[in-house]
């Protein structure tokens, strides 16, 4: 009886604990990896076997359909949402002739939170510079802030 206290006591903060994702999840990506560089080389005219060699096999490739492939990534980012980005290529006679999507399209979110981390948040109603002064002060003080007409004083 006394075991099976000690187990309960054990077990009731472990399994409140998992429940709060305290617990580490990893980021999941699954689907093809492409890289700008990847893309970049891709231009119509290419064949079949030329973007093969090049991009790899497409994760979607349907058996009614044999002109469009599909290239399709998701990431799940610490268990957040996710995020599911496709590539789209669409052939004619075994010739590329069209490519359809943005693989690596910014996440708007992502990019606001981006910015709050690096604090570079400025009031949209700014109108001044760095310096309050207007740049017809600094002619009267030569730059040095003294007020007399940027001479030595005497």
């Amino acid at each position: 009886m006394q075991k099976l206290l000690i187990l309960l006591i054990f077990a009731m903060p472990a399994l409140a604990l998992s429940g709060c994702h305290i617990v580490y999840t990893p980021d999941v990506q699954q689907g093809n990896l492409l890289d700008k560089d990847m893309l970049a080389q891709l231009k119509p005219g290419m064949t079949k076997r030329q973007v093969l060699l090049l991009m790899g096999t497409p994760s979607v490739s349907t058996p009614f359909d044999h002109s469009r492939w599909d290239y399709v990534s998701t990431q799940a980012h610490r268990g957040g949402p996710m995020k599911v980005r496709t590539f789209t290529l669409t052939f004619n006679n075994d010739t590329l002739v069209r490519t359809q999507g943005d693989f690596f399209a910014p996440d708007a979110q992502q990019l606001v939170k981006d910015s709050k981390k690096y604090r570079t948040s400025y009031p949209a109603t700014e109108t001044k510079g760095d310096k309050s002064k207007s740049p017809d002060d600094k002619k009267n003080d030569g730059g040095f802030g003294t007020g007399n007409g940027g001479g030595n004083g005497h």
